[in-house]
């Protein structure tokens, strides 16, 4: 036990892993430090972003109804994402070598964390409207309820899956198992990564594509404008995710195929990571811009922002929303006794 606690706190460690799966540790990327400013830009994007989403979600009372808190929660998962992916690029090149083990899973395992807790978040939303569209009644209490445990369930599980390394499921004593592009992680926790994520993605498919039928089949004049939304909604919200997803799914996997140093590729993956990370920027846009009453929210914010900046009025920042939220005109225009999914339909999935 005492040689693990001085192997965990050994920076010599961290070194030695390098060397075993890198081909030459000084070697420098000429573009290294260029693209690593355009990704700390990026990440100050989505934490902007997905700050304005946070005020916007707190500030008016009239966002808060469960799918909001939803989209909340999806913000503050990404916003997380952002802070530690740039404290991630502050770490690496030659501050890596000066890392403890301790220290380079806390580094690791914070960013794995928080972009689990992102896609888990996408899982939660689909979840969510796929039982409220089955409901026809729905219980505020019943909600709430469901509310609070997808959202403590998808941070518990974000933080045990980002733990596990540290707690024991890595290759400090195993050198022959290491990964090669994260070389005190294990391949098999590797692999066991890309799966969770590849059955996350198949389950927002499958739920979503459920949410489209069920939609569809629903009274076909009032659903159908609903249905080309939806469709439309889906389309971007799947084909987001997997463009940014699935370079780094395909570099993971050739991580753990590949031999140690017989896949070039692989000394390149950060920036796969960093398309990655482009999810968390376009999750915003796709999931609250559609909202029309959202929109005016971001910009009544903006807006104040200018005015403690510029020292203007602050009235026309603080009036309230005069129409109803798109949630509400939704319910009242279809709210119909036999088609339980246009009780609680939005202008978003």
């Amino acid at each position: 036990m005492n040689s693990t606690y001085q192997d965990y706190l050994n920076p010599r460690k961290v070194v030695e892993h390098y060397i075993h799966v890198k081909e030459n540790l000084n070697r420098e990327d000429s573009s290294r430090y260029a693209i690593s400013i355009i990704f700390i830009i990026i990440c100050c994007i989505i934490i902007l972003e997905n700050l304005l989403v946070l005020t916007s979600v707190l500030r008016n009372k009239k966002f808060h109804s469960a799918m909001f808190f939803f989209i909340g929660n999806l913000a503050f998962s990404d916003f997380l994402t952002g802070c530690a992916y740039i404290a991630n690029i502050l770490l690496s090149g030659d501050m890596t070598f000066t890392l403890t083990p301790v220290e380079w899973f806390i580094r690791e395992g914070t960013a794995f964390t928080t972009l689990c807790a992102s896609v888990l978040s996408l899982l939660a939303i689909a979840i969510e409207r796929k039982v409220a569209i089955m409901q026809v009644e729905v219980y505020s209490s019943d909600r709430n309820c469901r509310m609070v445990l997808l959202i403590g369930a998808c941070w518990i599980v974000s933080i045990v899956i980002g733990g596990l390394p540290i707690l024991g499921w890595n290759c400090i004593f195993n050198m022959e198992q290491c990964s090669t592009v994260l070389p005190l992680y294990s391949k098999k926790y590797i692999l066991f990564v890309v799966t969770i994520f590849t059955i996350i993605l198949l389950t927002i498919v499958i739920l979503y594509v459920q949410i489209y039928y069920i939609v569809k089949s629903s009274h076909g004049e009032v659903a159908a404008p609903q249905t080309l939304a939806l469709l439309k909604t889906v389309t971007i919200v799947l084909g987001v995710f997997i463009i940014c997803w699935l370079p780094a799914f395909i570099i993971l996997l050739l991580d753990v195929s590949c031999k140690v140093k017989s896949c070039s590729i692989l000394y390149k993956a950060n920036y796969f990571f960093g398309v990655a990370t482009l999810n968390s920027a376009l999750n915003p846009i796709i999931y609250t811009l559609r909202s029309k009453d959202m929109r005016k929210e971001f910009l009544r914010v903006l807006c104040c922002f200018n005015y403690f900046q510029r020292n203007r009025t602050p009235d026309k920042c603080m009036l309230k929303l005069r129409s109803s939220s798109s949630l509400e005109r939704c319910s009242q225009k279809h709210d119909l006794p036999t088609s339980p999914i246009m009780k609680d339909c939005t202008t978003f999935v």
